[in-house]
């Protein structure tokens, strides 16, 4: 008897889709060219994406589902030495209305020791030992891109005021897919490659400096391993390129929507000891 795993996951996908095109969302067209009038527009391409990452029902899910919650994985870094580190990580955050309100934490074990940075009110700072410490410039180069340059930021676009364009439709490795631009109110700039079958993003691009260095580098992310978690789909495998090479694999292993954290969690221990809380 063959297993009826594959037809449910397929009928997954195919609803979701059905419900955002009776919907109006987004009429297909064969267009490839981005200033083809028949060609459907970058909004109606990102709205279908959003509908699709909550199930179907699009913004109102993922924004109530997702508004906070925790994920715990493990990453194997590449060093320039070419060795691999192994990491295990919790990701613990509450949305805020826009990018800049966010609250993040990011607690990192390594087999030298563990470290926490954090994201709140708008900066970024390190805790070790329950003191905080400035990070390298480096780490929170990385800790923000992470961010701003992220499937979230592109399902958020609308929140964040970023600025939506259609680079047309591409045929890569033979897969069909649209072309996306986004550039947020800070001027930086990700191009997103969504399916055009699941409308699920596959990888994105960007390019940064990165500190202390005076050329650019062009940064690939790809997306693997979609599951529904509470209504809404998450990639559970990414793999970071830099100029082609790989230098980071992150794997979830368990993510968990509506966890109610306390504010401690994201603040300076300095902080709350002048404040003469715990």
């Amino acid at each position: 008897m063959k297993s009826k795993a594959p037809l449910l996951f397929r009928s997954l996908i195919v609803f979701p889709v059905f419900l955002a095109l009776s919907a109006g969302i987004l009429t297909i067209s064969p267009a490839a060219k981005a200033d083809d009038p028949k060609a459907p527009t970058a909004v109606a391409i990102v709205e279908t994406v959003i509908a699709i990452a909550g199930n179907g029902m699009g913004r109102a899910v993922l924004d109530q589902i997702r508004r906070n919650g925790v994920e715990h994985g493990r990453l194997t870094r590449i060093t320039p030495d070419g060795k691999a580190e192994e990491v295990k990580y919790d990701l613990r955050f509450v949305r805020g209305e826009k990018f800049e309100k966010d609250k993040v934490r990011l607690d990192s074990k390594t087999a030298q020791g563990e470290y926490a940075l954090v994201y709140g009110d708008g900066r970024i700072f390190g805790i070790i030992n329950g003191s905080p410490f400035i990070p390298r410039a480096e780490a929170m180069a990385d800790f923000n891109a992470q961010r701003t340059h992220s499937i979230d930021a592109l399902l958020r676009y609308k929140e964040n005021e970023s600025k939506l364009s259609s680079a047309g439709k591409d045929k890569q490795q033979g897969v069909d897919v649209y072309v996306i631009d986004m550039t947020d109110t800070a001027g930086r700039r990700t191009r997103y490659f969504i399916s055009v079958k699941t409308f699920r993003v596959l990888w994105l691009e960007y390019e940064e400096t990165p500190p202390d260095s005076a050329s650019a580098v062009k940064y690939t992310r790809r997306f693997y391993d979609y599951r529904p978690v509470q209504s809404t789909w998450v990639p559970y495998r990414t793999v970071l390129l830099e100029d082609g090479k790989q230098t980071l694999e992150t794997h979830i292993l368990t993510v968990t929507y509506g966890v109610k954290m306390e504010d401690s969690v994201f603040q300076n221990p300095d902080t709350q000891s002048a404040s003469g809380k715990p």
